[in-house]
């Protein structure tokens, strides 16, 4: 079973403790996934272990120094030969078809900013920046912990079938189809009558149209680069004859 390396340079380390648990953490155990985060500081060669710095040419706020992040990014290569990712606002907007590519790679780095950014010597050591979009953040842990768990989820072992994540929203270009469990009947409310008929195909279809017809509604931005096949198109005209 192939296991992804992941190192990741950060001024907080103990935030990605959060991946000693649940799923994530499983796979950490059954040796699926190596998840090691690094301090910063400890590259800093002056005797504070400050990273940061006023910006020439004056402005707000702090510059994270290119020494301790271009050393640790050299220390990390050593063992680990991955691209090397920035988590900051110039990069693309991380998406499910960006994860589907990332969890393909054995190895990866990513580098958490923070302040103002960093000095921008410091991407001649970056091969890719990735933003969660188009908004404020305290710092990059806050981008890397979900970018990172989206990627690891779709790596062979980490679930326990891959039917857990082809089927879920995004995942193919659409969002989830309805789900129900117990009771059958809540507050006069019945399951839908397909989902207990044990008609494995109508099930099928009733969940497609359903994704289909949630996409167009919430999310027209999604349906319209759909590519939809005839049977697709089939069922969306059935059902919007009913209504």
């Amino acid at each position: 079973m192939a296991r992804m390396k992941i190192d990741i340079l950060t001024l907080f380390p103990e935030m990605f403790e959060i991946f000693n648990q649940s799923i994530i953490g499983r796979a950490i155990e059954k040796n699926i996934l190596d998840i090691t985060p690094h301090n910063i500081r400890d590259y800093a060669l002056n005797k504070h272990k400050k990273v940061d710095d006023y910006p020439y040419g004056g402005g707000a706020g702090m510059v994270m120094q290119a020494q301790p992040l271009v050393d640790s990014i050299k220390d990390v290569k050593l063992h680990n030969a991955g691209k090397v990712i920035f988590l900051g606002p110039r990069g693309v907007t991380f998406t499910q078809e960006i994860a589907k590519q990332l969890c393909e790679e054995s190895e990866l780095i990513f580098i958490c900013g923070h302040y103002e950014g960093i000095d921008e010597r410091t991407y001649d050591y970056i091969d890719m920046e990735l933003s969660l979009g188009d908004y404020v953040l305290t710092g990059g842990e806050m981008a890397c912990i979900p970018i990172v768990d989206s990627i690891c989820r779709l790596i062979p072992g980490v679930l326990s079938s891959s039917e857990s994540y082809t089927e879920e929203s995004f995942y193919d270009g659409v969002l989830e189809y309805p789900q129900y469990t117990r009771p059958e009947s809540f507050e006069g409310i019945l399951v839908p009558q397909v989902l207990t008929s044990g008609h494995h195909e109508n099930v099928r279809k009733w969940r497609r149209v359903q994704s289909l017809l949630i996409t167009k509604e919430k999310r027209p931005d999604m349906f319209e680069k759909l590519k939809l096949t005839k049977e697709d198109k089939k069922l969306l005209s059935v059902e919007l004859e009913k209504k």
